[in-house]
């Protein structure tokens, strides 16, 4: 890998920031995280790497950032909400917070997939994090009006769960990971 000299704390190349994959099944993915090897806070920025025949990672939303991706080089589908979309080169995606924006992209052609997300704060949508010592537990919230309690008038994301119960891994369930 090449080097390149530093210009200034602020400034990376992406030949500089380090490489990590992950996946398991149909899911591989190869990143190197921009924003945080360039000292960035609120914004994120990461350049993907998407071999064919992979999806970069399990149909998800979010609940407390807004994402978008620019596709660099190459094509995929990109499943959002009930559509499924082909992307290419040139693309760039909006994925605000929220279950109707859910989504997974994945390669299906014959090349790579090179692909910027960036992430940053998301409009106004309550999240909530409680714990609750005594009992051991937490509840978690997302999504809910303000004014509204999350557990009676409904939130995108609404739980609780015990913090003696084991954690289950990031691949648990889904199909893809099985195959």
């Amino acid at each position: 890998m090449h080097r390149h000299t530093p210009r200034h704390p602020n400034v990376v190349n992406s030949s500089d920031a380090e490489s990590v994959e992950f996946g398991k099944g149909k899911f591989h993915i190869a990143t190197r995280r921009l924003s945080a090897a360039a000292g960035g806070n609120a914004l994120g920025c990461s350049l993907f790497e998407l071999e064919p025949g992979k999806t970069a990672f399990p149909f998800h939303f979010h609940s407390a950032i807004e994402e978008a991706i620019y596709v660099l080089e190459g094509m995929g589908s990109l499943r959002i909400g009930d559509a499924q979309v082909e992307v290419r080169a040139g693309d760039y995606i909006a994925l605000p917070a929220g279950p109707e924006f859910a989504h997974a992209l994945t390669n299906g052609g014959d090349t790579l997939l090179r692909y910027l997300c960036m992430s940053g704060p998301a409009s106004a949508a309550t999240l909530d994090i409680i714990a609750y010592p005594d009992s051991k537990k937490v509840s978690f919230a997302s999504g809910v009006e303000p004014g509204k309690r999350a557990w009676k008038d409904g939130a995108w994301v609404f739980g609780m769960i015990h913090t003696e119960q084991a954690n289950v891994g990031y691949y648990d369930r889904e199909p893809l990971a099985e195959e």
